[in-house]
């Protein structure tokens, strides 16, 4: 199925492009973004990536799925994604301040 008429990306390109960012590091963050880019690919509109990030998330459940990953490292992966999105808020938090104090 066409999923980026932009770039005339199918759904199956973007299965087999997650698949193997997921065999380097099954843990890794994968967004739109990084999909296009490991396809030479960039986004245009944009209007195919809640689509893509739907097959994102249904492939990564699958890699999963299929290879039996540990619960616990699953609960693990998510308090470093909590972790993650904390210190970006924190540093968003910080140059909003130090920008309002220069202004």
């Amino acid at each position: 199925m066409l999923v980026c008429s932009c770039n005339y990306i199918t759904d199956k390109d973007i299965k087999d492009v997650i698949n193997e960012l997921l065999d380097e590091d099954c843990w890794q963050l994968i967004v739109p973004a990084k999909v296009y880019h490991a396809m030479g690919k960039r986004g245009r509109c944009c209007g195919c990536f809640p689509n893509v990030v739907d097959i994102i998330i249904r492939t990564t459940e699958e890699y999963h799925a299929a290879r039996q990953t540990d619960g616990a490292d699953v609960i693990d992966f998510m308090e470093r994604l909590k972790r993650f999105h904390e210190e970006q808020k924190t540093a968003i938090l910080e140059r909003r301040l130090r920008a309002a104090k220069v202004a």
